[in-house]
């Protein structure tokens, strides 16, 4: 019976190193995936996925290689990370979405993709704030008139009673805050400092987007 046992035991560990092999190599296909989507090497990431690499597969920062393409704003390789398949709405560790990151980069046709596919307009990151701020934030007017079409509040109130609006204002983003303002955003609104999107547009120094507030 010892013998018996002895022998399996023998079987099990000698099968131990196979499996951690090609648990590495699934790994390791993983890895080059992504590092070729950050360094932006389009023909890396198709073999990767070709390779079986997993188009849910995430950095140390939690990051997909869908949102690693968003960062660098390669429209082209978010598409074939949608296209294989990847989770729109699985976040990054700091709770940033591939729609906020499309959001951000201002690439239309993406928010477009990403929309179509059910990403959540609604998810906030960990600094609570979601596509519409990231967008209002960086001037990206389209994308906030598309969030807005797509049941966005213009009106909606983030963290530290902000607004899209005073995101727009605070840097500088006029043409943003008129798309907001003529969907029915608030010029009377105040965040947690009893401040309106004129007074933080004021006290930045943004001329232009105080005279579209004033305007109104």
């Amino acid at each position: 019976m010892i013998a018996i046992l002895r022998k399996m035991a023998m079987i099990l560990l000698a099968a131990l190193p196979l499996a951690s092999l090609a648990a590495e190599s699934d790994l390791s296909v993983n890895q080059r995936m992504l590092l070729a989507a950050r360094n932006g090497d389009a023909a890396g990431v198709a073999r990767g996925l070709q390779a079986g690499g997993s188009p849910n597969a995430r950095n140390r920062l939690g990051e997909t290689g869908l949102v690693v393409a968003l960062k660098r704003k390669d429209a082209a390789m978010a598409r074939t990370f949608l296209d294989a398949g990847t989770d729109v709405n699985l976040a990054a560790l700091n709770g940033v979405t591939p729609l906020m990151a499309a959001a951000y980069a201002g690439l239309t046709d993406v928010v477009a993709a990403l929309l179509a596919r059910g990403a959540d307009i609604q998810a906030l990151d960990r600094l609570g704030k979601n596509a519409i701020t990231y967008a209002a934030g960086e001037g990206q007017a389209r994308v906030v008139k598309q969030l807005i079409e797509r049941g966005v509040d213009p009106n909606g109130v983030y963290r530290n009673d902000l607004t899209a609006l005073m995101w727009a204002a605070g840097n500088g983003h006029a043409e943003a805050a008129r798309v907001l303002l003529e969907a029915g955003a608030s010029a009377a609104a105040k965040d947690n400092r009893g401040k309106t999107a004129l007074d933080i547009a004021r006290e930045s120094g943004h001329a232009g987007v105080a005279k579209v507030l004033e305007e109104r």
